[in-house]
């Protein structure tokens, strides 16, 4: 069982920065990966960006050249730096763990999603 605790979310102005932080704990052999997610209104889920346990990142089109996935391995933490922002990056964020349990079996948790305003 992984427990993922997010925060960072906010309003902010266009131009502006967030920086989300999610945690994880609990029964964890090893962490693959950590990445963000998004949904809008109306919209589908969709990558933001992800980061393997090698350190390797993956980044959403749409935030390309704005936002920076960073890790602390020791803490067993993700990180998203925002910068740049723009409305149409007003969504819910969702922290995603693939992980290897005590078993080392892989299994994929989420965190209950951390609210991203950009507004004026």
């Amino acid at each position: 069982q992984v427990q993922l605790v997010e925060s960072g979310g906010g309003l902010v102005q266009p131009g502006g920065s967030l920086r989300l932080s999610c945690a994880a704990s609990g029964s964890i052999f090893k962490i693959n990966s950590m990445g963000w997610y998004r949904q809008a209104p109306e919209k589908q889920r969709e990558l933001v960006a992800s980061i393997s346990s090698g350190g390797s990142t993956k980044y959403g089109d749409s935030v390309k050249g704005r936002f920076t996935i960073s890790r602390d391995n020791a803490k067993n933490t993700v990180y998203l730096q925002m910068n740049s922002l723009k409305p149409e990056d007003t969504a819910v964020y969702y922290c995603n763990v693939v992980a290897l349990g005590q078993f080392r079996d892989e299994y994929e948790s989420w965190g209950q999603g951390t609210q991203v305003t950009v507004s004026s």
